[in-house]
């Protein structure tokens, strides 16, 4: 077959299919802005689904992330979220948590203080924003209601014995149990993503209440791991209560997991209907700031692609998603060689106790940026005015460490669409 070459034009590109990524796409269209996006598989799969804002800081966890943020003015005026006004932030988590309910996945409002969310083995952790699937399981362990936790033959990437037998100290009141997934041979290995897939089908749904029934004597709520469909996952968790009469609540599983997964396809669905040209599962080969416009160059399975755009950010990520790339001696950004923030030697990268509670420097490494989030060359001064960067690809931050990881996200696509459009405009 005769490959093809197509060109695109539009205001702005994104290059990235992270949470960087799509928010940065949701406050583009909410501009007016043509955007198109392109980015390989992207991290987003490996997340548990919430999304935190600032959830820890050198005291340990954070119930109020708005007052963690006001001290990170002080401790670390570098950081990311220490450059942006809470008010933008507040709009920026307001407007995206609107966006993503709107598309498909509902998602709690952000409030003022964190809520204690449930991770797979039975560890508790702050975050500013759930699924609704998720939520009354949060609401549960906030009652000490009793809970049935149940998990499958062959179930890989969550356990619910090992969550009861880690959370009973704090959750008294749960019990395990494991099931045979309805219509599944259990002599063979059980992924989160195929179990989802099979509860959007309603008979599915009706084998599996019926088996869990008989057990529900004296239970107040039923955790489930995520499981609840990947399309439409409220309408299959409305079902599942409405059968068991019960308040039934998902725990996310080990990555790569069905509430990123959600997520990411949600979000090729619904962006180009909006109108967005996105090139997903491709990589960009090389990037020309030219005079002109900045174009993209790469492939797809139809043939050569070139992305003509007025402006470009940047939501590459780090490590695991291609944004960032190491060697034995360096950290680069492999797209531009951009200059990368970093330990001025390789053995200043790691401390020597890994469980070293100041966290290790290699992981605030990143690209240096204005206040526009415009990436920063060698001399101070930005590559491009053009040129803007958002999420985890940003030096100064640990977001692993500090529940941040959402929150980098967020906040700083919003901030850079913003500085973006302003230059768009005046192209």
């Amino acid at each position: 077959m005769k490959r093809s070459s197509r060109t695109i034009d539009a205001d702005l590109a994104i290059i990235g299919t992270g949470l960087a990524g799509f928010a940065a796409s949701v406050f583009a269209l909410d501009r007016g802005l043509s955007v198109a996006q392109v980015g390989n598989t992207g991290a987003i799969a490996y997340t548990a689904g919430y999304f935190d804002l600032f959830g820890a800081d050198g005291t340990g966890k954070l119930d109020d992330p708005w007052a963690g943020l006001a001290g990170l003015h002080e401790t670390e005026p570098d950081h990311p979220l220490a450059r942006i006004g809470q008010s933008d932030i507040r709009v920026a988590f307001e407007r995206f948590t609107d966006a993503v309910s709107e598309m498909g996945v509902t998602y709690t409002a952000p409030g003022d203080s964190n809520l204690t969310a449930l991770l797979p083995a039975g560890v508790l952790k702050p975050t500013l924003s759930v699924p609704a699937t998720m939520h009354p399981g949060i609401e549960a362990q906030a009652k000490g209601s009793t809970a049935l936790i149940v998990d499958f033959t062959g179930l890989q990437g969550f356990s619910a014995a090992e969550f009861v037998a880690n959370l009973s100290h704090a959750w008294p009141g749960l019990s395990a149990l494991t099931l045979d997934f309805p219509g599944f041979d259990s002599g063979r290995p059980l992924f989160p993503e195929v179990a989802a897939r099979a509860l959007e089908v309603a008979p599915n749904r009706e084998q599996l209440a019926d088996i869990l029934k008989p057990h529900l004597n004296g239970v107040g709520a039923v955790g489930l791991p995520a499981v609840l469909g990947v399309h439409r996952p409220d309408a299959v968790h409305d079902a599942l209560q409405a059968l068991l009469d019960l308040p039934v609540f998902e725990i996310p599983t080990l990555p790569p997991a069905v509430p990123g997964i959600r997520l990411r396809e949600m979000f090729e669905r619904a962006f180009p209907a909006r109108g967005l040209a996105l090139v997903a599962q491709q990589k960009v080969e090389h990037l020309e700031l030219g005079p002109g416009a900045i174009t993209l160059g790469l492939q797809d399975s139809y043939g050569d692609v070139t992305i003509n755009a007025k402006a470009v950010l940047l939501a590459t990520g780090r490590f695991l998603s291609g944004g960032l790339a190491a060697d034995r001696h360096a950290v680069r950004e492999p797209l531009l060689g951009l200059a990368v923030a970093q330990p001025d030697a390789r053995q200043a990268w790691h401390r020597e106790d890994y469980l070293d509670p100041r966290g290790h420097p290699i992981n605030r490494a990143g690209i240096e940026t204005d206040v526009a989030f415009r990436p920063l060359g060698p001399d101070g001064t930005p590559v491009d005015p053009r040129l803007f960067a958002a999420g985890s690809l940003l030096a100064h931050q640990d977001w692993i460490r500090q529940r941040a990881g959402a929150g980098v996200a967020i906040a700083t696509a919003f901030k850079a669409v913003e500085a973006a459009a302003g230059v768009i405009e005046k192209a």
